[in-house]
């Protein structure tokens, strides 16, 4: 008995209706910034108080890279972080179902995207010296993945992925998402074995940056097993964070327990 209060005391801490993030209007972003000439190549900076030079955090939405998910459901853990005074830039990118989305043009523009900070840093007052990305879902795998270029113009020194997917091989034996690695890459893993290993994080091992993977043990969109997986075969400069009680979407809610763990890695 005494369990069983105890659990569900747990899941009433994380969030049991977290899901609900994904239809609440996002609080208001400071201003609206197009990295490219697509419609879907933009992202919402949002600024601390005060003068900067301040650290920024790349925040990109989930969605199984499908073109139904938008980055507004970010933005509140995206507001949640400024408040803690952070800049953040939630970043939208071409998804599948859209001209250009999916292999190689969803990865593109979030390389675009980090890269863009580099323009704009004088400005808007960044640190690129301190730059960190989180992302949730196919959001962790394009944080992975960004953290682990070895070009680019702006360095990666932290990626914490919120039950992200870092295995696309994995992702494609397990039909997980109702088959969109297939829909992702556009082939299977033994039709394009080179395009996988350049796509998936767990292919690119080791990465320079520090990385956090934050899993709930009660994720049925992303199984934990993943991010259990990842750590091990990474070994040195990765850590698992596991979230007892908590699900998919618990994470990215600021109202949750869970987000408190979250918003701790990413400001600390």
């Amino acid at each position: 008995m005494m369990r069983a209060l105890l659990l569900l005391a747990s899941v009433a801490a994380f969030g049991q209706n977290a899901r609900e993030i994904l239809t609440l209007a996002p609080p208001a972003y400071d201003e609206r910034i197009a990295y490219g000439a697509d419609s879907n190549q933009f992202g919402d900076l949002r600024l601390p108080k005060g003068k900067g030079s301040f650290p920024v955090v790349v925040v990109i939405h989930g969605g199984y890279w499908r073109a139904a998910y938008g980055l507004e459901y970010a933005g509140h853990m995206s507001a949640a972080l400024t408040r803690q005074g952070l800049a953040t830039w939630n970043i939208e990118y071409r998804r599948i179902g859209q001209p250009g989305g999916g292999y190689p043009g969803t990865l593109e523009d979030v390389a675009k995207a980090v890269d863009f900070l580099a323009g704009i840093a004088v400005k808007k007052q960044l640190d690129l010296s301190r730059v960190a990305v989180v992302g949730h879902s196919a959001g962790g795998h394009l944080a992975l993945w960004v953290a682990g270029r070895k070009e680019g113009k702006v360095k990666v020194g932290k990626v914490v992925s919120l039950a992200g997917v870092s295995d696309l091989r994995m992702l494609y034996e397990r039909k997980l998402g109702n088959g969109v690695a297939l829909e992702l890459m556009g082939c299977r893993p033994e039709e394009c074995p080179l395009q996988y290993r350049e796509a998936s994080p767990a292919e690119r091992l080791p990465l320079a940056a520090k990385v956090v993977m934050v899993h709930g043990d009660r994720d049925d969109i992303v199984p934990i097993e993943m991010s259990e997986a990842f750590v091990k075969k990474m070994g040195a400069g990765a850590r698992l964070v596991k979230l007892e009680g908590a699900g998919h979407f618990d994470m990215v809610d600021p109202r949750t327990r869970a987000w408190k763990q979250v918003e701790e890695l990413l400001v600390n």
